[in-house]
């Protein structure tokens, strides 16, 4: 039998869940006894394998560990860093310090020129916004331009000192030299595992923080491209997802709900290449055609597939809204 690295580690990422289980059948007749976190263990190392690259994750099911590889390794975040980001400024409206309606100033000189957002594409500046707008195109669209508006409520090194004080240690942004802009830093997959986990317990925020921050992830708007992809609408709906890229680096993380609104999944998936085929045109592809996005579309449909046939080890905590599309008038 030959085993490549990545056959290596694929073969340990279903040894790792099925110690979990506590049984030994690795075999591929395992697929087949119903276990529902067994099957998401073994989509996961087949689409690992198929993809490439170096992945450090945890994924868990009904609140049994389906994913365990690489899971304290210090990860480049990325944006996915913006839900931390997003739970400190609301952790600030919890005490009272902020509040969402208030407004921010979107200058020139703020917005950065990228081809994300939305921001950049005004040329109408300056104008002002509410926190709670900047907050929801950080969280959605992942606009850059949001991070530096967070930043004008929330300096990078209180931002810091309040993630430390929620115990995320490793889950940090990186100060510069101008005191409200920061560099989105690191985390690891346990950190925002817990960080999410957390959040759905009801354990990080106040009950309108919480019901505000997975309102916006499990909107429409937030990204489809990688666990949502293969998901009908109202299936999407049932998903809070934040993913972050940047050079070879493919993230996502986020929770699938039951369809009464218990968290049902968390999953925190961090890759980074170089992943299968050309470098080049993956490291230039962000897209759903990447073999990182490509292995998290068949792990989003395993997850959610999984979500219905294992009993939440959690109590609802949101509803899921019903889309209603308009037609404008």
């Amino acid at each position: 039998m030959k085993l490549n690295r990545r056959s290596a580690l694929s073969l340990g990422t279903v040894a790792t869940a099925t110690a979990v289980l506590g049984s030994t059948t690795t075999s591929a007749a395992a697929d087949t006894t119903g276990d529902p976190v067994r099957r998401v263990s073994r989509v996961y190392a087949s689409a690992v394998e198929e993809a490439g690259g170096t992945w450090s994750s945890l994924v868990s099911v009904g609140g049994r560990t389906a994913v365990e590889t690489g899971a304290d390794t210090v990860v480049e975040a990325y944006s996915v860093n913006k839900i931390a980001v997003a739970t400190a400024v609301l952790d600030k409206i919890d005490r009272g310090l902020l509040t969402l309606d208030q407004h921010v100033d979107v200058t020139a000189d703020i917005v950065i020129q990228d081809t994300d957002g939305i921001f950049a594409l005004d040329r109408a500046y300056p104008s002002s916004i509410t926190l709670g707008h900047a907050m929801a195109n950080l969280l959605t669209v992942s606009d850059n331009t949001a991070v530096r508006l967070c930043g004008l409520v929330c300096p990078a090194l209180e931002l810091n000192e309040i993630l430390r004080g929620k115990g995320f240690v490793h889950t940090q942004v990186v100060p510069v030299s101008n005191p409200n802009r920061f560099f989105l830093g690191q985390t690891t997959p346990r950190e925002t595992h817990t960080l999410l986990s957390k959040l759905v317990a009801g354990e990080l925020l106040s009950p309108t923080s919480t019901d505000y921050l997975l309102n916006v992830l499990r909107s429409t708007s937030a990204f489809t491209d990688g666990i949502r992809l293969r998901l009908t609408t109202p299936e999407r709906l049932r998903v809070a997802t934040k993913a972050g890229w940047f050079n070879a680096g493919r993230n996502e993380a986020g929770v699938v709900f039951t369809a009464d609104g218990a968290p049902g999944a968390v999953y925190s998936l961090f890759a980074a290449g170089p992943f299968t085929g050309d470098a080049a045109v993956n490291d230039a592809d962000f897209g759903a055609t990447h073999p990182a996005l490509k292995a998290r579309q068949k792990l989003g449909r395993a997850l959610f597939d999984a979500v219905e046939t294992t009993t939440p080890a959690a109590k609802r905590v949101q509803s899921t809204p019903d889309y209603r599309p308009s037609n404008g008038g």
